[in-house]
């Protein structure tokens, strides 16, 4: 079964749902989880622009590590930084580095043309990961407990 679980987080609120999720998983199995978070950056003609802070991007992380210690699980995380088109090729790196053997994320909904221009980041890990994925469903309570 699962020993080995990476939760990719962002700062959006669905990453309460994914936390959750992986630290149930993960109980289930007395698996150990990681949790990465990609500091992205978008690149344009003069420069490249952080989309957050090293401080931001740190607390998103020191978030969802401490949630999952309070469910009692092994957990770590980390901060990668990259361009917004290299969010997906970072997590799934992270997955291989990590050894793990599920990866849970979190999608976030768009409509149909959104989508198209701005393909979804799950979308992309799925298509390019050989780690099984598990997509944490979309929560309307964003209260951490």
């Amino acid at each position: 079964m699962f020993q080995r679980i990476l939760v990719a987080v962002d700062p959006s609120p669905a990453r309460y749902s994914a936390v959750r999720l992986a630290g149930d998983t993960a109980r289930l199995t007395d698996a150990k989880v990681r949790v990465v978070h990609v500091a992205a950056s978008v690149a344009n003609l003069a420069a490249v622009v952080p989309l957050e802070d090293d401080v931001q991007a740190k607390a998103v992380v020191d978030d969802a590590v401490a949630a999952l210690r309070d469910m009692g699980v092994d957990a770590d995380g980390t901060v990668a930084g990259g361009l917004t088109t290299q969010i997906a090729t970072i997590i799934s790196e992270a997955a291989e580095e990590f050894h793990a053997d599920l990866l849970v994320l979190s999608p976030h909904h768009r409509g149909s043309i959104e989508a198209f221009f701005n393909p979804r980041v799950s979308d992309a890990v799925a298509h390019i990961s050989r780690t099984a994925i598990l997509l944490a469903p979309e929560d309307t309570d964003t209260d951490q407990n």
